[in-house]
């Protein structure tokens, strides 16, 4: 049946109808008996008597709702990876940017490293259809040389089920791989004796608290200045509206983030 809506449409077919013209795919939308509307693709085709005379019309009308909707999914889910491409890009460049190394090689290996992290974390949105990462997940992704067989207590995490959206679950997996990277050069993975706890809950106002501890590796001396990874973790975190704090103990980094979920 045409809605009131329509009524006009179907004052415009009838005119064109009269002047001996045929629609093809005349997209508009029908209801059907129990009120709903259907999306419909109308062919309609003038019908004439043996003299050639305009006497009524012949109409199909075929239902295309389904078809209306998929490509409207077709639509929201283009926009989605067009939005999700320029944020990866925007990471990438980011970390581009914030990455620094004495040799061209090295530069290499550190950029590849921390895109690596991306990628890991890339993994997990599939699994949940793009809603976010767990933090567990995320965590033991990237710390997982580490968690290996025979190096068991070397990681101790604790902390509850959080999901992460995108956005913060990329930066807490390229923050965590940069925190094992330097704690596998100079801290507390790069003896046998060392370990590492993590552990993580959320705040009264919704941020991740994350804290990560390290100790029994060599003896840490605060530097100076800032390194490289340290301005890496912050150029990581604060764009998002995070905070991050180092302290630089003598028996190992104690780094806390704070990053809106």
């Amino acid at each position: 049946m045409i809605p009131e809506d329509r009524q006009s449409e179907e004052r415009e077919i009838l005119t064109r109808i009269r002047r001996g013209e045929r629609l093809d795919h005349f997209e508009t939308v029908r209801r059907r008996r129990d009120g709903s509307s259907i999306v419909v693709s109308l062919t309609v085709s003038p019908v004439k008597d043996a003299h050639g005379n305009i006497i009524g019309a012949s109409k199909i009308a075929r239902d295309i709702t389904e078809h209306k909707r998929a490509q409207e999914q077709i639509r929201i889910l283009a926009r989605e990876a067009e939005h999700r491409s320029k944020n990866i890009l925007a990471n990438v460049q980011a970390i581009i940017n914030l990455s620094q190394s004495d040799t061209s090689e090295r530069l290499k290996e550190v950029i590849s490293g921390r895109i690596q992290a991306m990628a890991n974390v890339h993994s997990l949105f599939v699994e949940t259809r793009w809603i976010g990462a767990e933090v567990s997940a995320i965590a033991k992704q990237e710390l997982a040389p580490y968690l290996q067989e025979g190096q068991d207590k070397r990681i101790v995490m604790e902390g509850l089920q959080i999901v992460l959206e995108p956005t913060a679950a990329q930066a807490i997996a390229v923050v965590l791989h940069e925190l094992a990277t330097n704690a596998a050069k100079y801290g507390a993975l790069s003896n046998a004796k060392g370990w590492i706890g993590l552990d993580w809950s959320r705040a009264e106002d919704g941020q991740l608290m994350l804290r990560w501890t390290e100790l029994g590796g060599p003896r840490v001396n605060a530097p100076e200045r800032k390194g490289f990874g340290s301005r890496l973790i912050e150029g990581t975190i604060t764009p998002l509206g995070g905070k991050v704090h180092f302290d630089w103990r003598a028996e190992g980094l104690v780094c806390e983030i704070a990053v809106p979920t």
